[in-house]
């Protein structure tokens, strides 16, 4: 028996400012052409089943333009694959803060598809000898919480949860401070035939038969972060998993990319004149596959004090805004040039200080490094700084 897996599709996410003909956000029509694209996918391959493991929408409150797309898709699916269950689960993005707003993923019900959003649900369906465990990100923060166990006399034993677990790099467990981290020891619970997690982005098998389907697009504030894990982990691309139940194995189906997202090689300034800074900059971009036109790049510059930065070639890098997606130019200044943290008395502290003290003082549980915490907090304070100042 075979399952099609996906996750964290996160419709409606919207990013830069480059809108489409049609006056559409165009970061929020390729996330669109992306999940088109696997619902094709998916029903080409005729799987017994689809579990989407979460995060179908970026926002618990999407914009109707994004519930029309979802809806008109997930009508598609179940047209052609008319009689093969489809599991959706809330992730943490379609989960509303306060239990008495609802979510638009009880409209999908319509459809005949089965949606867990608010509590685990135990689905089963004779025809396949499959029991599916949906649990969705709300259970987390209720009481009693579901045990995570296969239950009945189905062969096929399937667990759709979406959450952090353990085996995750250390950024992403903490930036995800709200959400329940997931252990070995959860997942151990009884013999489960497959487990399709949900909320790492990034395609990843956390232990035997228990998979991240990975998003289908870049859809964070660092895509970065995605690249350097996606090289870590030998994964290049987006798309979903096509599962074999009984051998407990994937088969990634990749989805065509709108465009790429480059972090070009760093370029390290001291010393260097803004002249020759302007050279490198140019060699970089000029050694981009296909150009650079449309695509999302990002060049850090390590040491660059504050006059040479004032004296690059500015005029060039504006063009390579307009002729980009979106160009990022990262410029980090040395060490000696940046807030210490420590404010003379009777001095009022700015952000960055605030923060820089905050992130230093702050209790940790042992198994942090503290250095890697200030390290990451500090450039997402970076990142939100920059994106500022280019607005």
């Amino acid at each position: 028996m075979k399952i099609a897996h996906l996750a964290d599709a996160h419709l409606g996410f919207r990013q830069y400012y480059r809108q489409t003909s049609n006056g559409i956000n165009q970061r929020e029509a390729d996330v669109a052409n992306a999940f088109r694209a696997a619902i094709a996918d998916i029903i080409k391959a005729k799987p017994d089943a689809v579990v989407i493991a979460g995060d179908l929408f970026h926002s618990v409150r999407p914009t109707n333009p994004a519930i029309l797309f979802a809806f008109d898709q997930l009508h598609r699916l179940r047209q052609g694959l008319p009689d093969a269950p489809i599991v959706i689960i809330a992730g943490n993005h379609d989960t509303p803060r306060s239990t008495e707003t609802g979510t638009i993923l009880k409209l999908f019900e319509t459809l005949g598809i089965d949606v867990a959003h608010d509590e685990a649900r135990r689905l089963v369906y004779p025809r396949l000898d499959l029991s599916i465990l949906a649990v969705p990100h709300q259970v987390w923060f209720t009481s009693p919480r579901p045990v995570l166990e296969p239950a009945g006399k189905e062969q096929h034993q399937v667990l759709v949860i979406h959450g952090v677990h353990e085996n995750l790099p250390y950024a992403d467990r903490a930036m995800d401070q709200g959400t329940h981290v997931l252990t070995d020891g959860d997942l151990s619970q009884g013999k489960w035939s497959y487990i399709a997690l949900g909320h790492y982005h990034v395609r990843m098998e956390v232990r035997p038969r228990a998979w991240y389907s990975g998003a289908l697009d870049y859809v964070t504030t660092n895509p970065w972060g995605e690249l350097k894990d996606e090289e870590i982990r030998r994964v290049p691309h987006k798309g979903w998993l096509l599962v074999d139940v009984d051998k407990g194995v994937p088969v990634f189906k990749p989805v065509p990319a709108a465009r790429r997202v480059f972090d070009l090689d760093p370029v390290e300034a001291s010393g260097v004149s803004a002249a020759d800074l302007d050279s490198l900059i140019a060699q970089r971009i000029g050694g981009i596959k296909g150009g650079l036109a449309d695509q999302i790049v990002r060049i850090v510059v390590y040491n660059i004090p504050r006059h040479i930065a004032r004296e690059l070639n500015h005029r060039a890098i504006r063009e390579y805004k307009a002729q980009a997606l979106y160009f990022h130019l990262d410029l980090r200044r040395p060490e000696g040039e940046r807030d210490s943290g420590l404010v003379p008395t009777g001095q009022r502290s700015t952000l960055r200080q605030i923060l820089t003290s905050y992130l230093h003082n702050r209790p940790l549980p042992g198994d942090l490094d503290r250095e890697s915490f200030q390290r990451l907090g500090m450039d997402v304070f970076d990142d939100i700084e920059r994106e500022a100042v280019e607005r």
